[in-house]
């Protein structure tokens, strides 16, 4: 008797040792995911550089447009959970009610995505609307939210720009596009009921779910499996947080949204792995379009291939704006 007691004595600890390591190593995955020591997306003026250094043919616009005096306002909006998010608003040359609402990627800000606002703006002669998703850039937050919470965010800066870029009709055309975390998030707003000002959608490297991408990372970065460490991780950021990783779901918002879209994916992206796109073109109805730009990486679809990449998302936009 006394043996089997000491036998479950010890199973016990042992038990309640694992359990004990794989919640701490869970909390350590969540904040190394969500709360990146590097965020680079706050420091402004490392990722305009940033910007011209990598795409020197947009660097005299950028210029232009961040260091003329009225061009680029600064604009805010309290967030549902009582947070302050900031965004940039840069109006078209000429007074126009077509409107891009740019969404950046992970650990990013709003100045990551001027080479799109050059397309938008400088190309197209359109306004722009890029805001600083939660705890990036300027906005306040503790953590990264992968663009699930971020999705109502998103609903209100579209409202923005609905009321500052109206036409005649009450409304502006706005087309939503997003990179990497961004285009996540852009489908995440895409299965939402959005305003009718909201004509289309561009999404370029998103994932299909914040699982989905977690599970290919963990094993990418750590060589570990899903059981049990991202179980354990989604609940304690479902307690924390607010959200799980499988309800932050691209895939399954898309589905739900009959608005057109075009879907990007750079040919060898092993960040969010190329073979992610084809689900979720997939899962989205009609009317929608997909366009794999052959070896590039994450997110330099547009680097690689700047003429073709403008071609084709001018010729997407204007059909529906």
């Amino acid at each position: 008797m006394n043996k089997t007691r000491n036998t479950l004595g010890c199973l016990g600890v042992i038990i309640g040792f694992v359990l004990v390591l794989v919640l701490g190593a869970s909390v350590y995955l969540l904040s190394y995911a969500l709360r990146p020591e590097v965020n680079k997306g706050r420091d402004y003026a490392g990722q305009l550089k940033a910007m011209k250094t990598g795409y020197p043919w947009i660097a005299s616009w950028v210029d232009s447009v961040t260091q003329t005096k009225g061009v680029m306002r600064d604009t805010t909006v309290t967030s549902p959970d009582g947070d302050r998010h900031h965004g940039v608003v840069i109006a078209a040359p000429v007074k126009t009610a077509r409107t891009a609402v740019l969404v950046h990627g992970y650990t990013d800000c709003a100045m990551s995505m001027l080479h799109i606002g050059y397309i938008y703006n400088k190309v197209l002669g359109m306004n722009l609307v890029i805001p600083d998703l939660h705890a990036s850039g300027k906005s306040e937050g503790k953590a990264i939210q992968m663009g699930w919470p971020d999705r109502l965010d998103v609903l209100q800066w579209i409202g923005i720009a609905d009321s500052l870029f109206a036409d005649s009709t009450g409304h502006a055309r706005i087309v939503v596009h997003g990179i990497s975390m961004g285009a996540a998030t852009t489908m995440d707003v895409s299965g939402e009921q959005t305003p009718a000002s909201v004509k289309c959608f561009v999404e370029d490297c998103g994932y299909t779910s914040v699982w989905d991408e977690f599970n290919y990372e963990i094993g990418e970065q750590f060589g570990l499996p899903a059981f049990p460490l991202l179980y354990t991780a989604s609940g304690v950021c479902k307690l924390k947080y607010g959200w799980s990783f499988g309800e932050s779901s691209p895939l399954k918002q898309v589905a739900k949204c009959h608005k057109p879209m075009l879907f990007i994916h750079g040919g060898n992206d092993d960040y969010v792995p190329t073979r992610m796109v084809f689900p979720l073109y997939a899962a989205k109805p009609a009317p929608k379009q997909l366009v794999v730009f052959r070896h590039s990486a994450h997110a330099r679809s547009y680097r690689d291939h700047h003429d073709d990449y403008t071609r084709v998302v001018r010729k997407f936009v204007e059909r529906y704006l």
